[in-house]
C-alpha cells in the first residue's frame, strides 16, 4: 500500500499534468485579489485607453489559451467578464488596417507587425 506522502506526489503530479492544479492556483489568485481589494477602488472607473489595452490582453491571452492568466487579469484589471468592444471598434482606435491574415491573429500581433513596417519604412527612407 502507497503511503500518504507517495499518493500526495501522485495526486499532485496529476494535477500539475492535467493543467487542473493551474487553473486552481490561478482562480484562488484572483479570489484572493478579488477579496483583499477595497470598495473605493473598485468605484474608480478605467479609462478608455485602459480599457483598449485589456482588450488587446484579453485576445491575446485567449487566442493563445492562457485562461488562467486571462482568470486573474479579468478582475484584478476590472474589466468587464464580457468584452466592451467589438475587433473592429478596437482596429478603427488603433488605426490598424488589417487583411485576411491579420484577421487570424490577435490585433495585438497586427500592432506589431504595424510597428516593425513603420520602422523599417524611416529606416529605408533615412538611407
Amino acid at each position: 500500500m502507497a503511503s500518504t506522502a507517495e499518493l500526495k506526489a501522485a495526486v499532485t503530479n496529476s494535477l500539475e499534468t492535467s493543467g487542473t492544479l493551474q487553473q486552481l492556483r490561478a482562480q484562488v489568485r484572483a479570489d484572493i485579489y478579488q477579496s483583499l481589494e477595497s470598495p473605493q477602488e473598485a468605484a474608480l472607473p478605467l479609462s478608455r485607453d485602459n480599457l483598449v489595452i485589456n482588450e488587446l490582453l484579453r485576445e491575446y491571452l485567449q487566442f493563445n489559451g492562457y485562461r488562467n492568466t486571462l482568470s486573474v487579469l479579468l478582475p484584478e484589471a476590472r474589466q468587464p467578464q464580457t468584452a466592451p468592444f467589438d475587433r473592429q471598434l478596437l482596429s478603427e482606435t488603433l488605426g490598424v488596417t488589417e487583411d485576411s491574415n491579420s484577421l487570424k491573429v490577435p490585433l495585438l500581433y497586427a500592432l506589431v507587425a504595424q510597428h516593425k513596417q513603420n520602422a523599417q519604412s524611416k529606416t529605408q527612407a533615412a538611407e
